[in-house]
């Protein structure tokens, strides 16, 4: 009886501490969770991201109201202006394309067109130093906006015409001089060479400027020159006369007795065909390369196949320029001048005036080898002297009709030499970023 009440004893103590045990453990839970709350209630939320008011001030095109910004006191709206050309100091910021980023760019777009020109002073000569912010590019009388300006040289493609239906005389000073123009190269260039007297020949089609091959084809290249032909007739053409009539037994040619009369001669100088024929070669040429046709010449056309105005469209569809020496006696001055007054139902006595102020070239008149050694190697400098000038043209891809162009330069007293206008071609309207990249400033 004693054992039986010490055991519920001990169960009922037992019982008790357990109990207060799992109270001890309840408000320790209680305490350490009413702590972690104050804890986490004390720690501050992280800041809300402000997001900037719009800053769109100026009204798009066609828009009715302007927006403001988005701020206690809005700001006026500025209207931006409808004018068809840029302003004047559109100009004043960074220059278009001189980055070695923008070189490595691909962007398309239509109607690219590319204007080499020369500035030159007073005196004639080369004036260095034109900035793009100098230039003034117009087209049909709209200014365009600059994209591509650049000083830096380009590889030639040349495509050199050699007359040789010149006189005897002329035929040697053009032949002494022809050892010395590949020397006017540089090894990047590249060169063909025709010829043409009553018809048109290919020597070679595009070869190293500064290979052999060049040289051997320029010494085959060489021609014995034309006699000057008599353009009278008459009484005084039979092989005797006596008071200017024909003796009797002397066979008459046809010509009434006593009469003098005036044949034109027929020269066969095909300069049109041999220029386009040049031209052709040149248009293969790649992008990226000046094109150049090289004329050695008197200037006279008589018998060609090609107008003078569809050969000059060619060329202004391909950007070529032609380049020119004239020889002969329109190389003398006055003769020379005389030479562009057009006699009619006569053979033209001087188009390269003509062919080069079209396409944006420039001639030279010497009448000695030496001069036109000379001529060719100025003709070359100029030509890596040249600025070239890009932008993208407001007209319509689907118009092929002329376009006229202008180029001014902000400094008085400046001559410009380019080409004054062109004819949109296909090569246009899918060229990519133009090749000539301007110089970092």
């Amino acid at each position: 009886m004693t054992l039986g009440k010490q055991t519920r004893r001990v169960a009922s103590r037992v019982h008790g501490l357990t109990l207060l045990l799992a109270a001890a453990t309840g408000l320790a839970l209680a305490q350490s969770t009413q702590q972690a709350t104050e804890t986490q209630q004390s720690v501050p939320n992280a800041p809300v991201p402000q997001t900037l008011p719009e800053l769109r001030t100026i009204t798009p095109v066609g828009s009715a109201t302007p927006p403001t910004l988005t701020t206690t006191a809005p700001a006026p709206a500025v209207s931006a202006p409808a004018a068809t050309e840029p302003a004047e100091d559109e100009q004043q910021g960074p220059p278009p394309a001189t980055t070695q980023s923008a070189l490595n760019t691909l962007s398309v777009n239509v109607q690219f067109h590319e204007i080499p020109f020369l500035v030159k002073d007073s005196k004639g000569n080369l004036v260095p130093g034109i900035t793009w912010r100098d230039v003034r590019v117009f087209e049909d009388g709209v200014r365009q906006q600059i994209r591509v300006f650049t000083s830096d040289p380009a590889p030639l493609a040349v495509a050199m015409v050699i007359d040789q239906g010149v006189t005897h005389d002329t035929m040697e000073k053009i032949n002494d001089s022809l050892g010395a123009l590949q020397g006017a190269f540089s090894p990047y260039d590249e060169v063909s060479v025709f010829t043409y007297n009553d018809g048109v020949t290919e020597q070679t089609a595009f070869t190293a400027a500064q290979s052999a091959r060049l040289g051997a084809v320029l010494e085959q290249s060489k021609g014995v020159g034309r006699d000057p032909l008599m353009g009278l007739t008459g009484p005084l053409s039979h092989d005797a006369v006596i008071n200017n009539q024909p003796i009797d037994g002397v066979t008459d040619f046809g010509h009434q007795p006593g009469t003098l009369a005036f044949t034109v001669p027929k020269e066969y100088h095909t300069l049109n065909d041999a220029i386009l024929a040049a031209a052709k070669e040149v248009s293969t040429a790649p992008r990226g390369r000046r094109r150049i046709i090289y004329v050695i010449s008197d200037g006279k056309e008589y018998g060609s196949q090609t107008t003078q105005k569809e050969v000059i469209k060619y060329l202004l569809t391909n950007n070529i320029s032609v380049w020119a020496t004239q020889v002969g006696d329109s190389a003398i001055m006055g003769l020379g001048f005389m030479d562009r007054l057009h006699i009619p139902l006569t053979m033209r006595d001087d188009v390269l005036p003509r062919y080069t102020s079209a396409t944006g070239g420039e001639f030279d008149s010497e009448f000695r080898p030496r001069g036109i050694e000379k001529a060719f190697l100025q003709i070359t400098n100029q030509i890596r002297a040249q600025y070239t000038v890009g932008y993208y043209t407001h007209a319509s891809p689907y118009n092929e009709s002329y376009r006229k162009t202008e180029i001014r330069i902000l400094r008085p007293g400046l001559t410009i030499i380019c080409k004054d206008g062109y004819y949109p071609s296909a090569a246009d309207n899918t060229r990519a970023t133009p090749v000539h990249q301007p110089t970092p400033q």
